[in-house]
């Protein structure tokens, strides 16, 4: 297998609302700075590296890209590199993007938005960053348990207003999902998932794909590891399957996820050409009934812990 070949419609394609997009898409969190994403002192990457990992994931049939206004580092936005790597947009890009979190101009957390007026000044920095008149998807980032309906309806109102086509959910319980879909359409839940990650939400994985509903994990090839990255090795079953196929144990986690049903949409982020490649590469990797089952007893594993 050439990675530099296969391009992103190996993956095969769902839709999100009226969007069609290739499995396989890209995670832009780690663009805007070297090592560990998201933290006050973070080192900025290189900004034509940056673009070229973009301009080249596009080129590849990448046609779903996750960003957010908070992904930045002191010299580097996301949205930024976004817009000057791949304005003017082609008509098939989907651009999600989140919105909740808050960031400090200095990268410190602040408080989430929760008013219609905070959301809405979230979505319009959005706007300004990509250079948009309208934002393709917008997920509703949740920390906690409590009631989303006041943030998510506020959400819908901007749909409804034309500054956002399609709406998801990130984060969330089953509950959660359930009181956004009575408010207005969900094309998309976007939740930490993987091998050995969360193997308690399986069965609202599944839930998702009978709903329709697209079940978009991050942190799939990282897995505990988070932002931080890959922080453990990998399990023996992880690795001989990656040995049989000729790949790495990271496109087998990413292989993993794809073939938990056609709802699932992989996001790996990376400012590496030649991870970038391989990430989409995994889309035309099959994995066989009897790996599977050995990598689902891995996964199921981590809740006996």
């Amino acid at each position: 297998m050439n990675p530099q070949t296969i391009t992103a419609d190996a993956s095969g394609t769902w839709t999100l609302g009226d969007l069609e997009v290739n499995r396989i898409g890209f995670g832009t969190m780690r663009l805007p700075q070297h090592g560990k994403a998201l933290i006050p002192d973070a080192v900025p990457g290189d900004r034509d590296q940056a673009i070229a990992v973009l301009r080249r994931a596009v080129g590849l049939g990448v046609n779903h890209i996750d960003t957010a206004a908070f992904y930045f580092s002191p010299l580097r936005s996301a949205n930024e590199l976004i817009n000057r790597a791949l304005a003017p947009y082609a008509d098939d890009l989907v651009i999600a993007t989140k919105v909740g979190p808050h960031r400090d101009m200095r990268g410190e957390w602040t408080e989430h938005a929760r008013t219609a007026r905070e959301l809405r000044g979230q979505v319009e920095e959005n706007l300004r960053q990509l250079g948009r008149d309208h934002l393709d998807l917008v997920n509703l980032r949740i920390v906690g348990h409590d009631s989303i309906a006041e943030r998510f309806g506020a959400l819908a109102e901007l749909r409804e207003a034309g500054l956002i086509r399609q709406l998801g959910v990130s984060n969330v319980q089953p509950e959660q999902l359930a009181e956004a879909q009575a408010i207005a359409p969900v094309v998309c839940v976007q939740n930490a998932y993987g091998i050995g990650l969360r193997p308690e939400c399986d069965a609202f994985v599944r839930s998702c794909g009978e709903q329709g509903v697209a079940f978009v994990p991050f942190y799939s090839v990282a897995g505990s590891g988070g932002q931080a990255g890959v922080t453990s090795p990998d399990q023996d079953s992880v690795l001989a399957v990656a040995r049989a196929h000729g790949v790495s144990a990271a496109q087998i986690r990413l292989a993993w996820t794809l073939h938990r049903g056609p709802h699932m949409l992989a996001i790996p982020g990376t400012g590496n050409l030649e991870h970038l490649e391989a990430n989409i590469a995994t889309g035309a990797l099959r994995l066989s009934d009897e790996e599977l089952a050995s990598l689902d007893a891995v996964h199921r594993a981590a809740a006996e812990v």
